[in-house]
């Protein structure tokens, strides 16, 4: 139990709510602790607080545009991070053929998301079909393949190193809220999971450590007949979920969550209605990232927040400096010229600081730190 010194008091002008009715001309920026969870103080600032005209040092954010990632291989253990911790690797896979031998991961339970294209996933437990929104979450030492069935399957492949992903506590929304259990989908032992057994070599690219081992079958060792558990992977569409939302009071970002691990987050930015309260803010609040990295990869629809962004890009924003929308989107503050967001997004909080991984020349977008000066 964490026992945080309480001592909240008020100096100058301030809104007595935070998120609405801030005092004319001032810009809101919230302190906080433990990713909007902990202590905080919002300060009330004449000038945007992302208004710098240099930037130098590692700590400045980062964008990178991953549909220019070549197509490497048809293993995921293959595929280069993108960015990685002690917790967690995150990927993005691009595969055009089908697998022709099995993976497992013995680092910990692996996340698919589906950015594009459709495939046919066996693994362990059966069949599953799977599109682009899908969420597919593997636990750990499942042995799995994927067979695309419409051009190239892009992937954002999120590890969750020697961990479990979990369901967020909901309180007092009740289990029910956001996405009702019910609607996670299990693989099925159909008759495509029975017609791929075969008598044929296959190999199981088992990954531990970031070693690759390799074990080799005289038959497909996908030849369940039955199982019985609560163990297996699930699945669940972005378009399945119903974002929590205030007409009254811009939520934070953490009131988007959809799956935890051991140290991170990873949340979901889905379609929703603006805030329709005349004094709330209708864009996200600048903060300070001072404990978590902040990761967004970009899926589907128009970022109101970001300018210059499309889907298949990623932005990083280390923990240590103040961050918030774009000069264009900061015109809409209060009022928006549309009724509701139009966007899909992948949110990774970390608690502990990413490396970025090797990634080839003109994936970066240099220029993303000067995105925020006024032009």
């Amino acid at each position: 139990m964490k026992n945080y010194i309480p001592f909240p008091v008020r100096a100058g002008k301030t809104s007595r709510q935070a998120h609405t009715n801030l005092p004319e001309g001032s810009y809101e920026r919230e302190i906080g602790k433990d990713g909007f969870f902990g202590p905080a103080s919002h300060m009330y600032h004449k000038h945007p607080p992302t208004g710098w005209v240099d930037w130098q040092g590692p700590l400045r954010p980062r964008a990178f545009d991953l549909n220019k990632l070549p197509n490497l291989s048809t293993c995921p253990w293959q595929i280069p991070d993108v960015l990685y911790n002690a917790h967690t690797r995150i990927r993005f896979w691009r595969l055009s053929q089908k697998m022709d031998h099995l993976v497992r991961n013995g680092d910990g339970d692996e996340l698919l998301f589906v950015h594009q294209g459709t495939a046919e996933l066996y693994c362990d437990f059966g069949h599953l079909s799977i599109r682009a929104g899908d969420y597919i979450m593997v636990p750990r030492s499942t042995m799995w393949r994927l067979e695309p069935t419409k051009g190239e399957l892009q992937l954002l492949l999120i590890e969750a190193t020697n961990s479990s992903y979990q369901l967020p506590d909901k309180g007092l929304l009740g289990p029910h809220a956001i996405f009702d259990p019910a609607m996670l989908d299990v693989p099925a032992l159909d008759e495509a999971f029975l017609a791929q057994q075969n008598e044929k070599k296959w190999q199981v690219r088992i990954k531990r450590r970031q070693a690759i081992s390799t074990v080799t079958y005289p038959f497909n060792p996908l030849d369940a007949v039955g199982w019985k558990g609560d163990l297996a992977p699930v699945r669940i569409n972005v378009a399945d979920i119903r974002p929590l939302l205030s007409h009254r009071y811009h939520l934070p970002p953490s009131a988007h969550t959809t799956f935890v691990a051991n140290r991170f987050v990873v949340c979901t930015f889905a379609p929703r209605p603006f805030e329709t309260d005349a004094d709330a803010i209708k864009i996200p609040f600048f903060h300070n990232n001072d404990d978590y990295d902040e990761v967004l990869f970009y899926h589907a629809g128009d970022f109101f927040s970001r300018d210059n962004i499309k889907a298949g890009m990623m932005t990083f924003h280390p923990c240590g400096f103040t961050h918030g929308p774009h000069p264009k989107a900061l015109q809409n503050m209060m009022v928006q010229k549309k009724p509701a967001t139009d966007e899909y997004a992948v949110m990774i909080d970390t608690r502990d600081a990413l490396e970025l991984g090797t990634l080839p020349d003109g994936i970066e977008n240099m220029a993303y730190v000067d995105s925020w000066k006024k032009t």
